[in-house]
């Protein structure tokens, strides 16, 4: 087990996060009006930096030191991908809109069977075939590709590694100038 002070690795971040997703979703289905709005923000960027970090760092981490790396990875994306684009069909509806309940239930289904996925099969793979020191160093990189990552779903965008570190910035650029638009008004 690593020492959660100094040594929390990469899979006990991302299993944070997946903590802080349910919490989210429990939040947009509960709250209303501009409160549900914020909510439903806040959990449309964590979601969308997350998966953005995952398949700049995990993925081709797993495609290296997982055997059968690349059927694991191949399968996790493909839920990703199809999340972006329920995520970005929910971004476009508006909490507002009566369709928004149901469709943001099937994509909470998705998201957490996405979840279990890597929590049963991802994570414990890594912790069984990545040393240690490189699941620490895999966690300062997942933190770095967060703060630079775009903050809203690109369906249509890379989801490779590399294509995320060539568009990303710049998408980011695009997205942190728009919230920025969006919140003074």
């Amino acid at each position: 087990m690593t020492d959660k002070t100094n040594n929390a690795d990469a899979v006990d971040l991302l299993l944070e996060q997946h903590q802080e997703v349910r919490r989210l979703f429990d939040q947009v289905q509960t709250a209303q009006g501009d409160q549900r709005r914020e909510m439903f923000d806040c959990l449309l960027r964590m979601l969308a930096v997350h998966e953005t970090a995952e398949e700049e760092v995990i993925y081709p981490l797993v495609r290296a030191a997982v055997p059968d790396g690349d059927a694991l990875a191949d399968a996790r994306l493909e839920e990703e991908a199809e999340g972006k684009t329920l995520l970005a069909e929910l971004e476009k509806l508006g909490t507002a809109d009566s369709a928004f309940s149901p469709k943001l239930a099937t994509f909470q289904e998705k998201v957490d069977e996405h979840a279990r996925h890597e929590e049963e099969k991802v994570f414990p793979a890594l912790r069984e075939h990545v040393d240690p020191d490189k699941l620490v160093a895999a966690r300062k990189a997942l933190e770095t590709a967060e703060a630079i990552a775009p903050t809203h779903p690109h369906p249509h965008g890379p989801d490779s590694a590399l294509g995320n570190i060539v568009a990303g910035p710049m998408v980011a650029v695009v997205d942190r100038v728009r919230d920025a638009l969006r919140k003074a008004g």
